[in-house]
């Protein structure tokens, strides 16, 4: 081994300090949109079962109507709607820059930024449509 390669392995961290690790906005945009997809990977099974209980008898239509009054059903219903809202508006951005638009750095942090503001403002309408 040369000494440059010894010189290389000695500068390099024991230990990622992951708190003092800064993403992009670019790179949190991204994450979330994964997360939202997934989130509605599980969604869709809960919207199915829902959808099968209200079509099998008026009593299963009943009893979805009453679940849909409580504070935890309305709260996945909003969890779902913004994880839906999200991951829409960041698929967006990102057919937008498959497009050769965005690319930059810059247009590409005010896009993710302009993404979490619709996203925020899309998660209370939908707040206050639930509830």
């Amino acid at each position: 081994m040369e000494l440059s390669e010894q010189n290389v392995k000695k500068q390099r961290p024991v230990h990622i300090d992951l708190q003092t690790i800064r993403f992009p906005a670019t790179a949190i945009a991204s994450i979330l949109h994964r997360i939202s997809g997934v989130i509605m990977l599980f969604a869709i099974g809960i919207l199915l079962w829902l959808l099968n209980s209200t079509l099998t008898s008026a009593e299963g239509f009943a009893s979805i109507q009453t679940l849909f009054d409580s504070f935890v059903m309305k709260f996945i219903l909003w969890g779902i709607l913004t994880a839906l809202g999200y991951h829409l508006l960041g698929g967006i951005r990102h057919l937008i820059m498959d497009t050769g638009r965005w690319e930059e750095l810059s247009s590409g942090i005010a896009s993710a930024k302009a993404v979490f503001a619709l996203a925020i403002a899309f998660s209370i309408i939908a707040g206050i449509w639930v509830w």
